[in-house]
Formats: C-alpha cells, structure tokens, sequence
C-alpha cells in the first residue's frame, strides 16, 4: 500500500484539505488578480473559509495579496504544476482511466480531475491537456485540422506557445457556425496556428447550406484547395457535441430536430449524427470534414467533458478505436454508471 492509500485511510480529512488548497491557488491563478469575494463566488465556498486558507497560503509563500487582488507566486505556480499529478493520484483517475480505456475500446483515454458541467477551470485544464497531447504528434509537414466550439476554443487558448516543428499547417475541418467568432473554427485554427508559429488557411463557408449553394460552394477555388487539405490532414482535434445542443445551434426546425431526438440521437459530430451506438442516424449537409476523411485521418483527438456530454463520448469512441479522448472524472464517472446500468 502506498503513502496515499494509506493516508486516505489512516486520515481522509488530510486530502480535503489538499483539495480545497489546489483548488483556491489554482482559481487565483487562472483569474488573478482576483479579491476574496471574487474567489469565494467563483468556488461556492464561504469568505470566512477563504479568508484563512489563503492567509494560510500567503504565510507559506504560495501567493501574494496587493491592492488589486490576489497573484499566485512563482512558488505557487510549481506547486499547483506538482499538485496536478499528486491530485491525479488522489482522486484515482490512473484506475478511472483504465476502467474507461477498457470500456470505449479506444487507444487512449486521458482523464482531468472535476466536472466542467460545475467548473469552467476543469474545461480549462482540459484544454491544457489536449493541447500538449497535440504538440506531441506534431511533425514536419503536419496538417492540423481544428473544429469550432467552446472546448476547442479553450485548447487553443492553453496551447503554449513555441514552434514544434517546420512546414506546419493548420486548417479548420469544417466551416464557420454560429455569431460567436471566438469560437468559430476559423477564428481557432489561426490562434492555434499562431501559438504554434505555423501556418494557416481559412475556410470563409457557412456549416450549413443547402445542396444547390453546397455545390456551388464546393467549386469555389479557394473553398476546393482547402476540402484537398481536409483530405491530406495528419491530425484531427475536434470537440464532441450533443445531438440536441447542437442540432438548436445550427438552427434546425423543430420538426427536425424531434425527429433525430426520436431516433436516438446523443451527438453530433462533422454534421452527422449518432446514437448511443455510433450509428447515424441523420447527416445534414456541411463543407468540410466528411465522416470517411474521419476515419483515415492518422492522429485523432476528441474533446469533451461534463457528465452531460457522457453518451455523446461514448457514441463517437464507437466510430473508431485508433484515437485518443480526453475528457474529465464528471464524465467517465458517468459513461462507466451508464455501461454498468446498462448490464444489469
């Protein structure tokens, strides 16, 4: 038995008190500078709490209080890094991890600690995570394919900054959707492209379009050399959606979406949607990424996390086993009851 195990069992309330610490240095340092009742709001935790666990903190060296709010130190920022991996352990995300490995069936599944359902940091870390995982399949010549979104907005945001490697090329996999331009594919294939210090083309296409427009579209010079670099893509880093968050987001009628809701759909991806199983049940017509393209690509990397976004992972890892997911505890804790139930 190891000194954590064995802590959690000889003096549980110890690994609380852990928590609530990388929690408190780790919400400062992501909005710094932030005041006490700023902290207390962003965590649901009492000012009285607050107040003596950061004076703690203060008095071990970790942060600094000034006029305009709290900073974490330098000491504080290796400790939140060293507390990443300890936190990891704590909560049991190596087992949780295997467990969800074996159950999706899929190359690899990397686990963030929270739920980002509850907590907007656990969506940041999993652009963290997701950001040096892509990093680390980077090569010369790389094409870098990126969807729009929320979570994909948040990789590129934590993606470092450095050039990986020469001739590198980022895309987006499909076109723009929505009037958020933040987290529109384009918008995030450019700030990626610029972390990276790479390149980058952009695909100036509506996602949705009728079929006379979709074909005119697709004749459009730069629109057809951009499809071709679809095709030659070498990484996929996409977001997962669900069927009925997405299907409203793109505007679809009613009718229609009650009848892919019907039909069983729990998530979307590339315009197509799926059931539980990873069977498709209704494709709507889009410019860019096709669900053939998906399953040659050689590097692929799916990102979501929440336990509302649960059946919509478990229905995309079905789609292939060759990919990595990351995702968080809320929504692997949720996938495995889901399967457990479901064997009953």
């Amino acid at each position: 038995m190891d000194l954590i195990e064995l802590g959690k069992k000889i003096v549980p309330e110890v690994f609380d008190i852990i928590e609530l610490r990388y929690n408190i240095l780790r919400t400062i340092y992501y909005n710094q500078p932030i005041g006490r009742r700023g902290l207390s709001y962003q965590l649901n935790i009492g000012e009285r709490t607050i107040r003596r666990e950061v004076n703690i903190l203060k008095e071990y060296g970790l942060l600094n209080i000034e006029s305009m709010g709290m900073y974490v130190t330098e000491e504080g920022k290796n400790v939140i890094k060293e507390m990443e991996k300890i936190m990891h352990r704590i909560k049991g995300i190596s087992n949780l991890e295997e467990a969800l490995t074996n159950l999706l069936k899929v190359d690899k599944i990397l686990i963030v600690p929270g739920n980002s359902d509850d907590n907007n940091l656990t969506l940041k870390d999993m652009g963290k995570v997701a950001s040096m995982t892509l990093r680390k399949l980077i090569k010369e010549g790389s094409i870098i394919g990126v969807t729009g979104g929320t979570t994909m907005a948040h990789v590129a945001e934590e993606m470092p900054l450095g050039k990986v490697a020469n001739d590198v090329l980022v895309i987006p996999a499909r076109g723009g959707l929505g009037k958020e331009v933040e987290t529109q594919s384009n918008s995030i294939a450019a700030k990626l492209a610029k972390k990276l210090d790479a390149n980058y083309k952009l695909l100036h296409v509506p996602d949705n379009v009728d079929k006379v427009t979709l074909n005119a579209i697709l004749n459009v010079p730069d629109v057809k050399e951009i499809i071709e670099l679809i095709r030659d893509m070498d990484i996929l880093i996409f977001g997962i959606g669900r069927a009925d968050v997405m299907a409203k987001r793109r505007q679809l009628s009613k009718e229609k979406i009650d009848d892919i809701i019907n039909k069983g759909a729990v998530a979307e991806a590339f315009g197509h949607y799926f059931n539980i199983e990873g069977k498709e049940v209704w494709e709507s017509l889009t410019v860019g990424i096709s669900l053939d393209t998906f399953q040659k690509i050689d590097n692929v990397i799916g990102v979501a996390g929440g336990e509302e976004k649960a059946e919509a992972i478990m229905a995309i890892a079905s789609l292939r086993k060759n990919m990595t997911i990351i995702t968080d505890e809320g929504a692997a804790k949720k996938i495995i009851k889901i399967a457990k139930k479901a064997t009953r």
